[in-house]
């Protein structure tokens, strides 16, 4: 489709006089994966509420695929996996499917292909006679993404999708997010994990108390800080006179067991500056040992939007 899959100006969402969300303003590009993070209570799910037309909101606009919130246009495009969901237990993988895919009014020979092919590729295949009441968190939420695919939505909201979860199952969710970002489905992502969140996400909102405090790509949101880590076996003396004489920021990292060297941290204020140190720290007699370049990560940047950053080093 032509312009944003979702598109939100000055929204607010208000309970009484709690305000629940403040004046949020946020754009979701087609074929991208966007996550929302922020601190339980935040505001995350009731936006994600307010966008599935479940909330109206008390201020301000929002659209989906291009059609008012809570139009039947809209939802019959969208696919919704909820942090907590709970499906009846006594139906199987392919009955439960069976039941969403005609309440999405699938045809029934239609039906059984896309049951068989969402069980196999959420990695349920073989599994087809256990009981829901038999599986376990992480198998309950593969079930869970399954019905939310089951009628090839083309936004799909996924709270928490790899909670309970192990390691290889996680891996294999992230996997299914990134083959459904090419097949152009946008997914609006919210989730705990970070490092599961860098992995996957082309752009990243970060709301506090209602507000959207960040919002851009991962470049963006990490890479303000750019910074060198010099790595010297011996104490650099005229390495560090060079970065005083110049004035070039730095701060000193302390060698302990796991790493002995005597490492700075560099902030070069251009290409130039940085290629003259790197030409000086080869020749410094304290003996260079490595050089690499250090960015921000997304839980650095999550904690500084938080004011928690400081707190959470002490």
């Amino acid at each position: 489709m032509a312009g944003p899959v979702l598109s939100v100006s000055g929204l607010t969402k208000r309970f009484r006089k709690f305000e629940a969300l403040v004046g949020v303003n946020l754009s979701v590009e087609p074929g991208t994966v966007f996550s929302l993070l922020g601190q339980n209570g935040a505001g995350k799910t009731t936006l994600i509420k307010v966008l599935l037309g479940i909330l109206k909101p008390s201020e301000g606009t929002a659209r989906v695929l291009g059609y008012p919130v809570g139009s039947v246009q809209a939802r019959r495009k969208i696919g919704y996996l909820p942090e907590d969901h709970r499906f009846p237990e006594y139906h199987t993988g392919p009955s439960l499917l069976e039941f969403y895919g005609g309440l999405q009014g699938i045809p029934r020979h239609e039906r059984r292909k896309r049951i068989g092919f969402w069980l196999d590729r959420v990695g349920l295949g073989g599994r087809e006679s256990v009981r829901i009441r038999g599986y376990s968190k992480g198998m309950k939420q593969r079930i869970g993404l399954a019905q939310a695919l089951i009628h090839d939505p083309d936004l799909v909201f996924l709270d928490e999708p790899t909670d309970g979860v192990d390691p290889v199952g996680r891996r294999e969710i992230r996997d299914l997010m990134l083959d459904l970002k090419r097949m152009g489905k946008t997914l609006f992502l919210n989730s705990h994990l970070l490092g599961e969140v860098e992995l996957v996400s082309d752009r990243v909102a970060i709301l506090n108390k209602g507000k959207m405090v960040r919002e851009g790509s991962l470049t963006e949101l990490t890479g303000g800080r750019p910074s060198w880590i010099f790595g010297f076996a011996k104490d650099p003396t005229t390495f560090r006179k060079t970065l005083m004489t110049l004035g070039v920021p730095n701060t000193y990292l302390d060698s302990n067991q796991a790493s002995p060297f005597h490492q700075w941290e560099v902030f070069p204020k251009s290409e130039q500056v940085l290629g003259e140190l790197v030409k000086l720290a080869g020749e410094d007699p304290g003996g260079l040992r490595f050089l690499h370049p250090r960015r921000e990560s997304l839980e650095d940047v999550y904690l500084d939007s938080l004011g928690k950053k400081e707190a959470a080093s002490t």
